[in-house]
């Protein structure tokens, strides 16, 4: 049974870190590109960022979109089926559900570029919830 499964997510005061992980299984996590991907309060899901395969396409470069470019960090460990995404200097604007999803198809830019419409990505994390809040 494919299965993403995220984790991490809580209550954490504006200026400070965290760490979101997504434990894969059922499948093996080499060959896919892997997104992180959010949504605020009354906002449309938007990437944050992504990574892609370099098993796969010979590309795994790592694509942030600007408003979290600089602090912040996604990494995968293939031998684990683990996806991380650190964070640092958080902000309100930061809260929401987080969720890791993976896709055969595109790059990293590809997927975290998509917009709600195109996030057509073969399998979703069912979202850990992070807030930024004094």
């Amino acid at each position: 049974q494919v299965q993403l499964v995220e984790s991490g997510g809580g209550l954490v005061h504006p200026g400070g870190s965290l760490t979101l992980s997504c434990a894969a299984s059922g499948f093996t996590l080499d060959y896919w590109t892997i997104g992180w991907f959010r949504q605020a309060p009354g906002k449309e899901r938007e990437g944050v960022a992504c990574i892609g395969s370099s098993i796969r396409n010979n590309d795994g470069r790592t694509y942030y979109v600007d408003s979290v470019k600089g602090r912040s960090t996604i990494s995968r460990d293939n031998a684990k089926k683990m996806v991380y995404l650190q964070m640092s200097s958080l902000e309100p604007e930061d809260t929401g559900v987080y969720y890791c999803a993976v896709t055969y198809r595109g790059t990293a830019q590809d997927m975290c570029d998509a917009t709600p419409t195109n996030q057509r990505f073969d399998y979703w994390g069912q979202g850990t919830e992070v807030t930024v809040s004094s």
